[in-house]
């Protein structure tokens, strides 16, 4: 017996069993196979780390199956307004209590950082793990940003919101000496949410908001 989410419409091929078991295997898989270099993260971040990367394996595999099967997701606007607000504070959780004995560091040079990385000068996970979660983990703002209703926002708030926010954020990690402050870090950010912003309308291709309660047809 299948289940699956379907609108009241019914025009659109909505979520099935299949998908969710599938999306659920090789998601779990992925994970498995990456686990052991999953938890050296651990030395240098706040074990929460390791839910925050199996939530991102599994949420980005669900998103590739239904777009591969041609399916949709029915959300309800407020489950994605409360796990915007979960996942924001998970990725305040890893940028402000770490392991002890991490040095404090900064940076006001654009890209030094990012090319110390790219030349491996320092450990391949540290590098690989900084620019691409630098990058990865802040492209759920740009689709947050853009799936907002009401009046869609100009160019320069498009900017100017999620700009004033990353700098606060590593402001406050340079007034109380968390993590470090980088500006390669606001860069990276930066086009982490702009990403969000070109993958919306994928995004919307596999998911559609509802403000009201979904149903579910046997």
């Amino acid at each position: 017996m299948s289940y699956f989410w379907k609108e009241i419409e019914g025009r659109e091929k909505y979520m099935s069993l299949k998908s969710i078991i599938l999306s659920l295997l090789l998601s779990q898989a992925l994970f498995l196979c990456g686990l052991s270099v999953f938890l050296q993260l651990l030395l240098y971040l706040n074990p929460l780390v390791i839910v925050v990367v199996w939530v991102c394996i599994l949420v980005v595999v669900s998103m590739l199956v239904l777009l591969f099967r041609g399916e949709t997701i029915m959300l309800p606007r407020f489950w994605w307004q409360a796990g915007m607000i979960g996942y924001s504070f998970s990725l305040l959780v890893l940028l402000f209590f770490r392991p002890n004995g991490q040095d404090y560091s900064y940076n006001f040079i654009p890209f030094s950082t990012i090319l110390s990385y790219l030349s491996n000068e320092t450990n391949w996970l540290v590098s690989f793990y900084n620019l691409s979660a630098n990058v990865g983990l802040f492209i759920p703002f740009g689709l947050y940003l853009m799936s907002r209703e009401g009046k869609e926002l100009s160019s320069f708030r498009k900017f100017l919101y999620p700009f004033f926010s990353i700098l606060s954020i590593e402001i406050c990690q340079y007034v109380f000496r968390r993590g470090s402050l980088d500006v390669d870090d606001l860069i990276l950010n930066m086009i982490g949410v702009y990403l969000g912003y070109i993958l919306y309308p994928l995004f919307t291709k596999v998911v559609a908001f509802r403000s009201g309660k979904m149903k579910r047809i046997i």
